[in-house]
């Protein structure tokens, strides 16, 4: 991968429901960061408010393998059965050659990776919802998922809760005004910005 500029990576991981996507699309706003989103590959079916290319880029299961074979992900990960997620390594080069920092809104496992592969770029901040039973409720009132879906990602969060302490900050979301602070001050921080 080029690293002619020398961008900085912003991971936020999270069970589903944990509010990591509002904290990132609240980081994403603020123009003084310069950061532009990393749009995931999935192999998923869209949801009904989904656009290719904007929310993900939604590709088959087949041509998602094909992908992992020719080395064209920078982490990628089975979430479920034949359902992937991943991020291309040209998603990365596409941020870095425009001069912005990159943001991801990512699996834990997908994270971690990208800490791994990026120790010193990259800043990864964990965002631990109040509970599990928060998490079942946040899920619920999305009413995008069958019950079926909920029940798998409410048996996986424990899994992902366990990882908080291998990410560089983690992000208590009981309150969202709160969080959104401390999400701005670690970026600030992180880019060595001063505070607004």
């Amino acid at each position: 991968m080029s690293k002619d500029f020398q961008g900085r990576l912003f991971v936020f991981s999270a069970p589903s429901g944990s509010g990591k996507t509002t904290i990132v699309r609240h980081l994403l706003a603020q123009e003084r960061f310069g950061l532009e989103f990393s749009i995931s590959a999935t192999s998923r079916e869209p949801r009904s408010n989904e656009k290719d290319g904007v929310d993900y880029y939604f590709i088959s299961a087949k041509e998602f393998k094909q992908k992992i074979k020719a080395d064209e992900f920078l982490e990628w990960e089975e979430v479920y059965m034949n359902n992937f997620y991943g991020t291309l390594k040209t998603e990365v080069e596409r941020i870095w050659a425009q001069g912005k920092h990159v943001i991801f809104d990512i699996d834990v496992r997908g994270g971690l990776r990208i800490k791994e592969k990026f120790p010193e770029e990259t800043l990864a901040v964990f965002v631990k919802p109040p509970d599990i039973n928060e998490l079942l409720r946040r899920l619920k009132n999305r009413g995008e998922e069958s019950e079926e879906k909920i029940a798998a990602r409410i048996a996986k969060a424990p899994i992902e809760l366990a990882t908080a302490p291998m990410f560089d900050k983690v992000i208590k979301n009981y309150d969202l005004e709160i969080a959104l602070q401390e999400a701005e001050d670690l970026v600030d921080d992180f880019l060595g910005l001063e505070k607004k």
